[in-house]
């Protein structure tokens, strides 16, 4: 889908320059730019949602049809967004009826007016060496991001104090900021929606500048812990954000709502909840009981598609839930590759430092290529997932849903069956005795991901082993869900105890983690 479906058209606005030198002062009342552009799709909410221990369907219709088109996936991704909205976040609220402020090449203000009420904060600015106007990247709460990296790429940084516009150690009904001053301090809205909404506003400042300093159409969002959160949030709720890289996010974050429970050590719902003001007031009918909500963070991940995407977690400490978190990626993934953007999500846990909130080698080429994609307009590098091996999660056991082909053109809905076993977006392989293989693959220099399915088929069988031919040069350095035999050439998969009995048309997953390059893999299947 061409990215101006999309993503909201920017409307810049004429500026007025100040006699200080670099600094563009912006009047209020201007017309609104869209952060979302399925604002204008009809979306009805149900009173009851269906509890489901599988991740919910991100191509299914509150209706309960399908999306068939890429076109379809503006409507289908307001759908999760009012769903998130309800039950995750608490509403974000949209543009207030006056934003004003002032955009400099050290700072920016920000100023909102709504029903009588106003609020006012600002963020700091630093320049990369150059000629701007400059992309820019909101580093949220101020540590955990490459800076460094940031601006030696070319973009500028934008420090964002969430703080000041929702304030942490507050009591839900007393909750305090710039946000919380427009929308009243019992608000139900949770911090992390607030500090999207602060986010917002600047980018709705950064546009009526005229874009003399900085580039309101080239603008990323980092952070990590509990700002690794915020920039997830951010990045979901505001379709204006070209590239958003969540760090070490943890719970509320990135990592699948529903696997958080079974993942020893993560952090619990209930314990988040609690911490801080996070989710929106309506998710403590969910904290115990994940499979009532109707939406999990992998249609999160699908809301940011096709915009670049850049999952980053450690696996070394387990409060952080990157198993859950690989989880949530991998599901997102799938929307990224219906809509032909398979390119724009990287995910990477396989990293050497446990220290919390690091500045990582093993990050630093991929956040310059980012960079240079989705900011500077200058790179076409393809996304990347390297998952650890400590946290590998297996998307097979969280989902009953196919992947469709989207077509191009208008799309049409279809009934859903959740029947149908899914079939994968890349290459089918030769049918064996009584189940098939299918391959599908994330590939980067040096390296790849390999998911098979094993698809029984008329007939149940009760074990299976795929034979895979890898390429010359390519090498399998891990495997989960499956026994191997080999490394290298003929590499033989036999299922394990839990995995190995399938009814007829049931299907089942494993992965592996290679060097060198694995596309051009085949595999072929036989039962017993």
């Amino acid at each position: 889908m061409p990215g101006s479906r999309l993503r909201p058209a920017l409307v810049l606005l004429a500026a007025t320059l100040l006699a200080v030198t670099g600094m563009v002062t912006v009047a209020s009342g201007a017309a609104a730019a869209v952060e979302d552009d399925g604002a204008d799709c009809p979306v009805s909410l149900p009173g009851l949602f269906p509890s489901s221990a599988k991740l919910p369907d991100p191509f299914k219709k509150i209706d309960g049809t399908r999306i068939t088109s890429k076109s379809d996936w503006r409507c289908r991704r307001e759908e999760i967004k009012k769903l998130a909205e309800r039950t995750i976040y608490g509403e974000k609220h949209p543009k207030p009826a006056s934003v004003s402020g002032t955009v400099s090449s050290t700072n920016i203000t920000v100023n909102v007016s709504e029903n009588g009420r106003s609020a006012s904060f600002s963020a700091g600015v630093q320049l990369p060496s150059g000629t701007g106007p400059f992309p820019a990247v909101f580093v949220v709460g101020g540590f955990g991001a490459d800076t460094a990296t940031i601006k030696a790429s070319g973009a500028a940084v934008i420090s964002y104090d969430p703080l000041a516009v929702g304030k942490e150690g507050t009591p839900r009904n007393n909750k305090q900021g710039a946000f919380y001053s427009i929308y009243g301090s019992s608000s139900s809205t949770g911090l992390l929606a607030a500090w999207a909404w602060g986010v917002s506003r600047i980018i709705d400042v950064l546009e009526q500048s005229g874009g003399q300093v900085l580039k309101p159409d080239a603008l990323g969002v980092t952070g990590c812990s509990r700002y690794g959160k915020s920039a997830f949030a951010i990045g979901v709720l505001d379709q204006r954000i070209a590239l958003t890289m969540p760090i070490e996010s943890g719970t509320a974050g990135v990592p699948a709502l529903r696997a958080i429970p079974g993942e020893s050590g993560s952090q619990g719902l209930s314990n988040a909840y609690g911490e801080q003001p996070w989710f929106g007031d309506a998710f403590s009918a969910y904290t115990g009981n994940p499979a009532g909500l109707p939406v999990d963070t992998h249609e999160l991940v699908a809301m940011v598609a096709p915009r670049g995407l850049f999952i980053m977690e450690n696996p070394h400490i387990d409060w952080l839930g990157a198993r859950s978190g690989s989880v949530a990626a991998l599901g997102g993934a799938e929307v990224y590759k219906a809509l032909g953007a398979g390119g724009n999500i990287s995910y990477w846990s396989d990293v050497q430092d446990g220290t919390h909130c690091a500045s990582r080698p093993e990050w630093r080429t991929p956040l310059q290529q980012n960079i240079q994609k989705f900011l500077l307009k200058t790179g076409s590098a393809a996304g990347t997932f390297r998952i650890s091996p400590k946290k590998a999660g297996n998307l097979a056991e969280w989902r009953d849903w196919t992947t469709p082909v989207l077509t191009d053109g208008p799309g049409t809905t279809t009934p859903t069956t959740s029947t149908t076993p899914t079939t994968p977006t890349t290459p089918t392989t030769p049918a064996g005795d009584g189940c098939t293989a299918a391959v599908s693959m994330n590939q980067w220099t040096g390296g790849f991901v390999t998911t098979i399915r094993v698809t029984a088929g008329a007939a149940p069988i009760t074990g299976w082993t795929v034979a895979a031919s890898l390429p010359a040069g390519a090498a399998v350095t891990s495997v989960w869900n499956a026994g191997r035999s080999g490394d290298t050439g003929a590499v033989r998969f036999t299922n394990t105890g839990f995995n190995g009995t399938l009814t007829a048309g049931q299907w089942t997953e494993f992965g592996y983690q290679g060097t060198g390059t694995g596309t051009g893999t085949t595999a072929t299947c036989t039962t017993g």
